[in-house]
């Protein structure tokens, strides 16, 4: 009798025999078939004919996948945490089987109005969640980057001082970050350029056992102030170079804790957060 008429496809989630529950039964029973569909859609970008391979041959060696996650009164769920580790560590896998160095970004959002310690606790749990993940899917972890949030409060609630994000930030990580992770690059998340530094900069000074270096990998916070100056006009080009390298120059003392503050003009103080920020 056949196998496939009395599969509940109601509760397989899909009738189309190219799912992703009967393909693989059908492939068990009839090795035949064709190839199945790539079970993560970064892995098409890594196969010979795919335009990324120009960037490899003209030297890219790393990639980037950024799951997101955000707060609130049932998010996220145990579900949404699950699904985006796999995601991530499947991505992590395929990169490394291709030669490129997986940058992993799980992001907590900071839309709401929670406080910094359920952005501490929510942190937590989602990158024990991502490290668990990348071990059963045998990623070498020495060969990886994280890129996540700083622990921060929700945009609507109050500021704190840098320290105590520099704080909950790192013990964040000294909780859930193997020591064999060589690097860990934050993203900005929507904080000004000069949150950003300054925070980063904390960390840095923290006098705490931290065995990966902590860095940055910022998009808006690096470079806003800079987009800004130049407004597309050739005349503005030497200013917003000049823009440009005191943010390098102020990120690159936060990566050594000696960014002494104190050289953000108007621009590089403005928040840069966008209610659910997308690329």
């Amino acid at each position: 009798m056949p196998i496939r008429p009395l599969l509940p496809t109601n509760k397989i989630g899909s009738d189309d025999p190219n799912s992703a529950f009967v393909l693989p039964l059908r492939r068990l029973l009839s090795p035949s078939l064709p190839p199945s569909p790539p079970l993560h859609p970064f892995l098409p970008r890594c196969r010979p004919s795919s335009a990324s391979t120009l960037y490899y041959k003209a030297g890219a060696r790393f990639a980037k996948w950024r799951a997101v996650l955000k707060i609130g009164p049932s998010e996220p769920s145990e579900l949404s945490i699950q699904q985006n580790a796999q995601g991530l560590a499947r991505y992590a896998i395929i990169c490394q089987e291709n030669g490129l160095v997986p940058i992993v970004e799980p992001e907590i959002l900071t839309d709401g109005g929670h406080d910094i310690d359920k952005c501490a606790e929510v942190t937590e749990k989602v990158l024990a969640a991502v490290y668990k993940a990348l071990n059963d899917h045998h990623v070498l972890l020495e060969g990886t980057l994280l890129k996540p949030n700083m622990v921060t409060p929700g945009s609507d609630s109050p500021k704190v001082a840098p320290e105590l994000i520099a704080e909950l930030t790192v013990r964040a990580l000294r909780r859930t970050v193997p020591a064999a992770v060589p690097g860990i690059v934050f993203l900005s998340g929507g904080q000004s350029e000069e949150e950003a530094t300054l925070n980063l900069n904390a960390m840095n000074k923290l006098e705490v056992l931290k065995p990966w270096t902590l860095s940055f990998s910022f998009g808006r916070a690096l470079q806003q102030s800079t987009l800004k100056t130049w407004k597309g006009k050739e005349e503005n080009i030497k200013a917003a170079q000049e823009a440009f390298l005191v943010r390098c120059k102020a990120n690159s003392e936060a990566t050594l804790g000696t960014y002494e503050g104190g050289n953000a003009g108007e621009l590089a103080s403005q928040s840069l957060h966008v209610k659910g920020y997308k690329y």
